[in-house]
């Protein structure tokens, strides 16, 4: 199973599961990051928040190997993979649940998880971390024989962290996990999140909801137009007057 809790100043000894040094990435002409630089530790939840264009996708996509770095440094635990194809990431610890979920909607909730599994051969680990997603998300096992296309948006979110969850990562790259869903599964969600970190498993969110985000975060990046405008303690940002004239609407 995934590893047992650790506590906060374990994580605060213990190395980084990704850094990112100072990352550059372009769509044709167009500069969508510039220079980003950030770190993951190992156990850590680290937040990225900012406006709409400000590059938070752009720099998943980048870590996760869907776009390839014009220039700069990504490395996951302390080796060089900047440049390195998405699937040739997942057996190194690395999963990543995109903006949109990005579920086979023709297949059913049990395909959608054998496939997070894909890459691995320890069929009964495997077994096992199916009943652990399905005690994370209970209604997820209650529909494991329905079709991902006729599942509530709340149920393909749980859907696709649990699909990511079934690589048994390391790092799990999250991208809007609240995005268009009611207020009560995204509670949920967040707190299946604190318990899948507690686990030991690394965190890096993007999430329009900054209040959530950094209530989670142990560290968070603010990006602005492809640039780190403020970085911090996740509870740091949160106490900040601009952060919350910029973010909270206060």
């Amino acid at each position: 199973m995934i590893a047992p809790a650790v506590s906060s100043e374990e994580r605060q000894a213990r190395e980084s599961i990704l850094e990112v040094e100072n990352l550059h990435v372009s769509y044709g002409a167009i500069t969508a990051l510039r220079g980003i630089s950030l770190k993951v530790g190992k156990g850590e939840v680290v937040a990225l928040i900012g406006a709409n264009g400000a590059g938070k996708t752009t720099t998943l996509r980048a870590v996760s190997g869907m776009l390839r770095p014009k220039t700069g440094r990504i490395l996951l635990e302390g080796q060089p993979v900047q440049g390195m194809k998405s699937h040739l990431l997942v057996p190194r610890g690395m999963a990543h649940a995109p903006e949109g979920r990005g579920i086979f909607l023709n297949l059913t909730v049990g395909e959608n998880l054998d496939l997070g599994a894909y890459l691995r051969r320890d069929r009964a680990q495997v077994a096992e971390d199916r009943d652990y997603v399905f005690g994370l998300f209970p209604r997820l096992k209650e529909r494991q024989r329905q079709v991902g296309g006729t599942l509530s948006g709340g149920e393909q979110q749980m859907l696709a962290i649990s699909r990511a969850l079934m690589s048994r990562p390391k790092l799990l790259l999250l991208d809007e996990p609240s995005l268009g869903l009611a207020p009560q599964v995204v509670e949920t969600i967040f707190r299946i999140l604190r318990e899948v970190n507690a686990r030991g498993v690394s965190i890096l969110l993007v999430e329009q909801n900054a209040h959530l985000a950094l209530s989670l975060a142990d560290h968070g990046y603010v990006l602005e137009t492809g640039e780190v405008a403020m970085q911090g303690a996740g509870r740091t940002l949160l106490a900040s007057p601009e952060i919350r004239r910029a973010y909270l609407g206060e």
